[in-house]
């Protein structure tokens, strides 16, 4: 049972019939904006953990995180059961390199997400570092319902406070009430992106950080690589950096 520790459970919140946040209260090792850690529940005779990205920022005393109810899924349909005081096993040690230390000095910083694999880009945009070293940041949320669009609130705030960030809603399955429709390797093919954040092109001094479906992520690393980009890596810099959310 090492690096594991029960938390407690401060806060629910649903913000669709399936999507919902939780708030943790637990003394775990300090993490960074991006990274994850395992959440896991005994069911049955055994514990049963995942990984989840941190929402929150790092200097929030309370851990956030951000996760959709799978249908059958052997730990989400627990976790959704959860509610306030409620125990929870967390993992104190933070994991992943999905955090802007490994990501190398850009002009403008894109950041790609689909469904809840946005928390670790709200938790960079949370930890507020980011604006120092980015001449624009800009934000895509791909989902399949304008319902699916969390956490409007603090993104919105973002964009009253920070004039160098872009918030671009996408929704797939219909017609969007703000922003784009599509999905994301179709608004970067067709020119839509680019037109709605007023830029002209993708260029050397553009970074991409994306994180999300297996498929988005693997379908638009190779859309980039097509375009001239190479993934990012620690012995050869890149202009890709990547986060499998499952």
């Amino acid at each position: 049972m090492s690096n594991w520790v029960v938390g407690k459970v401060i806060e629910v919140n649903w913000w669709t019939p399936s999507l919902f946040s939780i708030k943790v209260a637990a003394d775990i090792e300090p993490f960074k904006a991006g990274q994850f850690t395992k959440l896991g529940l005994e069911i049955g005779s055994k514990k049963v953990a995942r990984a989840y990205s941190f929402v929150n920022s790092p200097s929030d005393p309370l851990l956030e995180f951000f996760l959709i109810e799978v249908e059958d899924g052997a730990l989400s349909s627990k976790l959704a059961q959860l509610v306030t005081g409620d125990d929870i096993w967390i993992n104190t040690k933070p994991s992943g390199y999905f955090i802007l230390d490994e990501v190398p000095k850009a002009d403008t910083l894109w950041m790609l997400s689909t469904g809840t694999a946005i928390g670790p880009f709200l938790s960079i945009l949370a930890d507020g570092k980011l604006w120092r070293s980015y001449r624009r940041v800009i934000l895509v949320h791909g989902v399949r319902h304008n319902t699916d669009l969390c956490y409007q609130d603090p993104i919105k705030a973002t964009e009253k406070l920070f004039p160098q960030f872009t918030y671009v809603q996408l929704v797939s399955r219909e017609t969007p009430e703000n922003g784009l429709q599509g999905r994301i390797t179709d608004i970067i093919s067709n020119g839509q992106l680019l037109q709605y954040c007023n830029i002209n092109q993708f260029t050397e001094a553009h970074h991409f950080m994306l994180c999300g479906n297996p498929d988005m992520v693997k379908d638009t690393t190779a859309m980039l690589q097509d375009m001239g980009f190479k993934k990012h890596r620690r012995a050869e810099s890149g202009h890709i950096t990547v986060e499998q959310y499952w």
